[in-house]
C-alpha cells in the first residue's frame, strides 16, 4: 500500500539520538496478536542501534497485564520508551505509572484510557468499529469469563487488511486471545498525564475507529500524531517505517531532555 502520512506535532524535536543515550524500547502487543507483530519495527530499531524488548502481554486482566509489563520495565537499566499497540496501549498507560525511567509513551493504533475507562468502553464510544461482528463464539474459561478470538475468515479484512492474504492467514492462526475481563476492566492509573505521549494510527482501522484514536491523542496532549491514510489496525506491521520513525522521534526528545 502506498500510504500517505499526515502528522501534527506540538513540538519540533530532533529524532537523532546518540548511541550513548539511546533508551531501551519496550514494545507491548495487543489483543489477537503476539510479539511477532512488531518484527518489522524491531528489525529497524535494532539496525539503528536501539536496545529492544518485545514484552509478552498475557491478555488476562488489565491490572495483571500491567504488572507483568512493569516487571519488564524494572529489569531494564536506563531510560525506557514504552510502546503499546491496541489494548497494549491501556496496559502501558497503567504500567508506566510511577516509573520515572519511562520517558515517553508511544500509542500505535492504541487505547489511551483515562481513569475509570475501559478499552471496551472507548471502542464503543465512536461509530465505525466492526470488531464485534468479526468475533468467534466465546471460549469459556474454567475460572470464569471467556476468551475472545477473531474468526479466521474475518481476520484479514477486520484486523490486517493492508497486509498480504498469506501473512494475514498466519497472523490469524497465531492470534492470542484476550479475556472479556481484560477488555472491560477500568483503568485506575493514567501515566500519559505525566509522561509525554505520541500517537500513530491508520484511517482504515476497523478495530478502533480513527475518530476514537484521534480523540484520545488530542486528550492526551500528543506531542506528535501520525495518521497513515488507509492503514489497518496493524499499522506497525504494514507501515513499520512510519511507526519506527515516530518511536525514534520520541526517543530523541527523551534523550534531549524534553521527556520530563
Amino acid at each position: 500500500m502506498n500510504a500517505s502520512v499526515n502528522t501534527t506535532a506540538a513540538a519540533n524535536t530532533s529524532s537523532s539520538t546518540s548511541a550513548a543515550v539511546r533508551p531501551t524500547v519496550v514494545l507491548v502487543h495487543g489483543a489477537f496478536a503476539d510479539s511477532s507483530s512488531w518484527n518489522g519495527v524491531i528489525a529497524r530499531l535494532a539496525a539503528r542501534g536501539y536496545p529492544v524488548v518485545a514484552a509478552a502481554n498475557p491478555l488476562r486482566s488489565l491490572s495483571g497485564d500491567a504488572q507483568s509489563v512493569a516487571t519488564v520495565i524494572d529489569s531494564i537499566q536506563g531510560p525506557v520508551v514504552l510502546v503499546g499497540h491496541s489494548y497494549g496501549g491501556a496496559v502501558i498507560t497503567t504500567a508506566a505509572a510511577g516509573k520515572p525511567q519511562v520517558k515517553a509513551l508511544v500509542y500505535v493504533a492504541a487505547f489511551a484510557p483515562d481513569t475509570n475507562e475501559s478499552a471496551a468502553q472507548l471502542a464503543g464510544q465512536f461509530p465505525g468499529g466492526t470488531l464485534g461482528d468479526a468475533l468467534a463464539a466465546p471460549v469459556a474459561l474454567p475460572a470464569g469469563g471467556v476468551d475472545l478470538y477473531i474468526r479466521p475468515e474475518s481476520f484479514w479484512q477486520q484486523f490486517a487488511a493492508d497486509v498480504s492474504a498469506a501473512d494475514a492467514a498466519l497472523m490469524a492462526a497465531g492470534q492470542r486471545p484476550i479475556t472479556d475481563i481484560a477488555l472491560n476492566e477500568a483503568t485506575q492509573t493514567v501515566a500519559w498525564k505525566q509522561v509525554p505521549s505520541y500517537f500513530v494510527y491508520g484511517t482504515g482501522d476497523k478495530n478502533i475507529p480513527a475518530a476514537a484514536l484521534g480523540f484520545m491523542a488530542e486528550r492526551a496532549g500528543s506531542r506528535k500524531t501520525v495518521v497513515v491514510d488507509g492503514a489497518s489496525h496493524v499499522v506497525m506491521t504494514s507501515q513499520p517505517d512510519a511507526v519506527t520513525a515516530l518511536i525514534e522521534e520520541a526517543a530523541g526528545a527523551a534523550a534531549a531532555g524534553l521527556g520530563r
